[in-house]
């Protein structure tokens, strides 16, 4: 089928509009974080028994950590422990409550991803197909699924305060993805053309973008962590306010947590049906394609990270290097593996 370029170039717009959307809503969320944030704190500490549930990590990535980033002595009131809003009111009245940078902040975030979702939809309409065929799709795709699940998790989290961090990240990932790996609207190599690519892309596509939340919420856990650590052990003084403006981390440690435990069965799926499209497309299940094994080792280190959260000693810093170590295996797989090593995946359209 031919490309129809109308919804070709409706796409392109939607997607600049987004990125310009996002961008509002980042600074929308930087003035949250910079403002909006010390008027919010004694309503904030009188809500903290209420959000005691969101705070307790089993054993404690605060009071039980171990290794390069716990100290086994919990973090002193006040520093890195800016709670998350109690979940009492409905979701949309905790965003209007929350103050004028947040109710701008969120809007405008919601049009990005009416925007983004937009672009998605008509590049796949223009195409006819899944969306997510090379590699600009995919990170076209994957940053859209990244902005609706964080979404997600500020409205049930009320944890409008990482999302300067957070959709920082999208914008980061959209805009190189727009300018450094632009591909136009054309047909799938022959490979691709299968029903599987629905199955197996889709699910590749929403668990990385699961997993791009969870990295963003690792990196800022070892930041909060790393302070409270100082502090422990004299090394900083306490009341650092960049750090008081972001959940605890314990907070932040239980995000993550739930973020991966969200998004590893989807991955889990995506190797499965990736094994059975081989199977029909090749012949066999497995031939340790560069791309295919290093989505496996991915699987594996996630798995690690999981089995470490359920190990008390492995809790806290060293628990979030593993998952870390997981993003940056995807991410090799993603940008390096299949653009310049030459095997049976090498479609990402990136010359």
């Amino acid at each position: 089928m031919s490309v129809n370029l109308g919804f070709a170039h409706a796409s392109n717009d939607f997607l600049i509009a987004a990125l310009l959307i996002y961008s509002v809503a980042v600074l929308a969320f930087a003035g949250d974080y910079a403002f909006g944030r010390p008027r919010r704190t004694a309503a904030a500490a009188a809500a903290a028994p209420a959000t005691a549930q969101l705070a307790v990590v089993g054993a404690g990535a605060s009071s039980g950590s171990t290794g390069s980033g716990g100290t086994g002595v919990p973090a002193p009131a006040g520093q890195g422990a800016a709670q998350l809003p109690a979940r009492r009111s409905g979701a949309f009245k905790a965003v209007w409550e929350a103050g004028p940078w947040v109710r701008v902040a969120v809007t405008f975030s919601a049009l990005g991803m009416l925007a983004h979702v937009a672009a998605v939809t008509t590049r796949g309409l223009a195409v006819h197909r899944a969306p997510w065929g090379n590699m600009y799709e995919f990170i076209t795709a994957l940053t859209c699924v990244a902005a609706i699940f964080f979404g997600y998790v500020v409205l049930r989290y009320r944890a409008w305060a990482l999302g300067v961090f957070v959709m920082g990240a999208v914008v980061l990932a959209l805009g190189l993805a727009e300018t450094l790996i632009y591909t136009p609207a054309g047909p799938l190599v022959p490979a691709l053309q299968s029903y599987w690519l629905s199955i197996h892309v889709t699910a590749m596509t929403l668990a990385t973008g699961i997993f791009f939340v969870a990295a963003v919420l690792g990196l800022m856990y070892l930041v909060a962590e790393r302070y409270r650590a100082r502090v422990a052990a004299g090394k900083a003084q306490p009341g650092n306010g960049l750090i008081a403006r972001i959940p605890s981390a314990a907070q932040l440690d239980k995000l993550t947590y739930r973020t991966v435990v969200f998004g590893f069965p989807v991955w889990t799926f995506g190797v499965i049906a990736g094994a059975i499209w081989a199977d029909q497309a090749w012949g066999r299940y497995w031939g340790w394609d560069p791309v295919e094994t290093w989505a496996f080792i991915t699987w594996v280190i996630y798995a690690a990270y999981l089995h470490a959260r359920a190990t008390a000693g492995w809790r806290g810093a060293r628990a979030h290097y593993i998952q870390l170590l997981g993003f940056a295996s995807l991410v090799t797989n993603m940008l390096v593996v299949q653009v310049f090593i030459t095997g049976m995946h090498s479609y990402a359209g990136v010359s």
